[in-house]
């Protein structure tokens, strides 16, 4: 098995000019599918008094080696002090984080670019980059409701646009989307010989629970003086994952044309396919060993596509890395654990919002009221 380069390793943090890298243990999480990558350390301190810069709401950066990996603020300090001394458990998230826990700042509605609508979310929260990757659509009309979270109203404006929210490790708000063109990173190889295997353990996990055959979208037409329009309009998207009969049928209420109903029916579908596989790979370290590659020492990031070569589970292809765990610690070199899933299946078809509803927890998710466990219910 190829050992990667461990001093290379280090997590650090560094908090009001200081730095600090001695760990009991530490975790750093990041999944495009849960909003605010996170870290979490423990350190203890015998006789020692933890610093008094850190404390909840201090600026931290964190780095890897010499790689930057998130910038946000602190959130919690726990402190267990016994016979021995001090133990404290730190923890923090990236700039998702106040984009969760605040209010959306805007209140009226107005007619906005999508990347005047992320600067308008962003700009009173302290965020002052943000970069759209994608084409976006015309000007929206936007209204939020007092109260609702600022990450709510900026996911809904990106879904609109067929895109998807999350923060680089310089705590850049990126708008975007999966890149399924770019070359597979590395290949992962666990074989019984063991020859030129790099994985620790590989864990595959699927489930029907969730999945269906068919998915069908009905939509709403004008109405005439002999039919109310409703349930007027019908797409059907099939997965032939499932080779049994396991329909569903939704009602979108934004759904006006039957382009719309198919485009629903399938993104209902995909993230069906999505939520039913997932394969996780253990690896050594947190970079990248992939000679002769220009990935060989990046670290681990979501997005990245990687091979998997594993005979006895039949699998030979390339995937796509939904998240990625970093840990470790004193009594544990540093590990990696890499969430896998089928590659092209996170789909981002626009959903676009009329104009007569906003971007907020009326939009598309929550207007979809489920025929399959009967009429009319959600």
């Amino acid at each position: 098995m190829a050992t990667p380069n461990n001093s290379d390793s280090a997590v650090r943090l560094f908090i009001d000019g200081q730095v600090h890298a001695e760990w009991e243990s530490y975790e750093v999480d990041s999944d495009l599918l849960i909003p605010a990558d996170a870290w979490r350390v423990t350190l203890s301190l015998g006789d020692a008094i933890l610093p008094a810069a850190i404390v909840p709401g201090k600026l931290f950066e964190l780095k890897v080696g010499e790689d930057k990996v998130m910038v946000g603020r602190i959130d919690e300090v726990g402190c267990d002090v016994v016979k021995d001394g001090a133990h404290f458990d730190i923890s923090g998230r990236d700039g998702a984080a106040v984009l969760l826990d605040c209010s959306t700042p805007i209140a009226t509605k107005q007619l906005a670019t999508l990347d005047e609508i992320v600067a308008m979310i962003t700009r009173e929260l302290g965020i002052t980059q943000h970069e759209i990757r994608g084409a976006s659509r015309t000007k929206e009309k936007i209204n939020v409701e007092p109260g609702e979270s600022a990450w709510e109203t900026l996911t809904n404006a990106a879904e609109a646009n067929g895109l998807w929210p999350w923060f680089e490790p310089d705590g850049t708000l990126v708008v975007g989307g999966p890149d399924y063109t770019a070359p597979p990173v590395a290949t992962l190889i666990l074989e019984r010989h063991g020859r030129g295997n790099n994985v620790l353990r590989l864990s595959q996990h699927t489930s029907i629970q969730g999945r269906y055959s068919q998915m069908t979208v009905l939509g709403q037409k004008p109405g005439t003086s002999h039919e109310s329009g409703k349930h007027g309009l019908m797409a059907t998207e099939t997965d032939k994952g499932v080779s049994w009969h396991r329909p569903k049928i939704v009602f979108d209420y934004e759904a006006d044309s039957e382009a719309v109903c198919k485009t629903r029916a399938r993104k209902l579908l995909t993230d069906s396919r999505l939520k039913g596989y997932s394969l996780i790979a253990q690896v050594q370290g947190h970079r990248i060993v992939a000679d002769g590659r220009p990935s060989d020492g990046w670290l681990w990031k979501p997005g990245q596509r990687v091979r998997v070569i594993c005979p006895q589970m039949g699998i030979n292809g390339t995937y796509f890395l939904m998240a990625r765990k970093f840990s470790g610690g004193r009594n544990s070199g540093p590990r990696t654990q890499l969430t896998l899933k089928e590659d092209k299946t996170w789909v981002l078809d626009a959903h676009p919002h009329k104009k007569n509803y906003r971007l907020g927890k009326n939009a598309a998710p929550l207007q979809v009221l489920d025929y399959s466990k009967g009429a009319g219910q959600k």
